[in-house]
């Protein structure tokens, strides 16, 4: 059986057309996990494409089932070549985010459709497929367990240009509902796996700089106490998310220290308490970011910064506070999203009653667009500001003196810096014409 599983990338993210001038991003745990899935009693020839490294030439792609898994700001893409492999009568199967979104609407492109976690769904659909009986969809079941799941294979992505293929997880989930986030939608509840099983795959990965890629892994917090405790004697250096808790605890803060934690994506979010306490983040306290920066920087924790725009509350002073508590702050590496409702999230259902949807074309729901009308200001000037922060954050002055507090990485901070540097800029050539292109595969 020949299986091809295609991660299409919209088109920021995509090789050639992206923002990126160098790769500075990690692999994905999806395709290596997928394939480590595959029922090992069936004779599989398996191929597998991520368009953020690499290109697809579809006119050469042979396969008997076609699976393809994509965020929603890639369906258009995933659909289209959803669409052209079924006009060439091979079945493909679509699984993912975007898909777990919105099931009903990948099923009007696809022969089988996988919602949720796909760790039992994935192999019993070979299966059914192999026996002429796959069916339209497979969802995961409520008691998946989390125990004794093999290494992901990440072999596959060998000789890709990633600057990390060693991307593992440990937590699924989040007990946190942020108005905007879709991960309570994707996994419904907060789960983990054995810490014997975690520490066993950390064994297995070769190097000693490992990425958590958990959306929030010390919500548990016994759980990550224990965790940290059982990586120390492995010496490996890891960088992962977490949420500002993690600086008020100074036990788990020591911890992960000592685990060997270099680094953490932390979502600020804003810097205005009501903006928090209106998104249901109210555990981020505004007024404690300086001393939490400070106590990270001081444990040799590097920080990447996440900030939201175009929240209610937002007033047009935002970019400019923003920028200022970034640069003030030394953020190592700040990120700026635009506030993006996603589909049959609580925040889409709230844009769509309030009449603020400007398009549902999905390609533009990357996180850098406008796609709502903004409370406070014009969605130009919404899209106009968060340009303005992306450019005036990265201006070469503000970097030099944000990476002179730099205590950890700092090489690959100044990569990354001067990645973000291109990307932030290049981010305005991506207007709506632009993302059709993505259609065009």
């Amino acid at each position: 059986m020949k299986i091809v599983l295609i991660l299409p990338r919209g088109g920021i993210y995509r090789r050639k057309t992206g923002a990126f001038p160098i790769f500075i991003r990690y692999s994905p745990l999806t395709l290596p996990s997928l394939v480590s899935l595959l029922p090992k009693e069936i004779d599989i020839d398996i191929k597998t494409y991520d368009e953020g490294v690499e290109d697809i030439d579809k006119e050469k792609i042979e396969a008997d089932l076609i699976g393809i898994t994509c965020v929603t700001g890639a369906a258009p893409r995933a659909y289209a070549y959803a669409d052209y492999f079924r006009s060439r009568g091979i079945k493909v199967v679509m699984g993912g985010v975007h898909a777990t979104l919105l099931p009903d609407e990948a099923a009007k492109h696809v022969d089988a459709v996988i919602t949720g976690l796909a760790n039992e769904t994935w192999p019993q659909l070979i299966r059914d497929f192999k026996a002429g009986q796959m069916k339209k969809l497979y969802a995961a079941s409520d008691d998946l367990s989390y125990a004794g799941w093999p290494d992901p294979v990440r072999s596959i992505n060998k000789g890709k240009k990633f600057i990390s293929i060693n991307s593992i997880q440990a937590t699924y989930g989040c007990t946190n509902r942020c108005e905007f986030c879709v991960t309570p939608y994707t996994c419904k509840d907060y789960k983990h796996r054995p810490i014997e099983d975690v520490i066993r795959e950390l064994k297995n990965i070769r190097g000693k700089y490992v990425e958590f890629v958990d959306p929030s892994p010390i919500e548990d917090v016994e759980y990550a106490k224990k965790l940290f405790r059982a990586m120390i004697p492995l010496k490996k250096k890891w960088v992962g998310c977490a949420t500002t808790r993690i600086g008020f605890d100074d036990e788990l803060l020591d911890l992960a220290t000592k685990s060997g934690c270099k680094g953490l994506l932390i979502g600020f979010e804003s810097v205005t308490q009501n903006n928090l306490n209106r998104i249901s983040k109210g555990f981020n306290k505004a007024d404690k970011y300086y001393e939490l920066v400070d106590k990270l920087h001081k444990k040799h924790i590097a920080i990447m910064g996440c900030f939201v725009f175009g929240l209610d509350t937002d007033q047009k002073d935002v970019f400019k506070n923003t920028v200022d508590f970034v640069n003030k702050a030394n953020i190592d590496l700040p990120r700026y999203t635009v506030n993006t409702p996603f589909p049959s999230t609580g925040l889409f259902a709230r844009m769509k009653k309030e009449n603020r949807l400007l398009t549902k074309f999905w390609a533009m729901y990357d996180a850098q667009h406008v796609v709502i009308k903004p409370k406070n200001m014009t969605a130009e000037e919404l899209q106009k500001g968060h340009h303005w922060a992306w450019k005036k954050t990265y201006n070469w002055k503000f970097i030099i003196k944000r990476l002179a507090h730099a205590r950890s990485f700092t090489g690959v901070l100044l990569l990354a810096n001067y990645a973000y540097r291109h990307y932030g800029r290049s981010l305005p050539r991506y207007d709506r014409k632009e993302m059709e292109k993505d259609l065009k595969i």
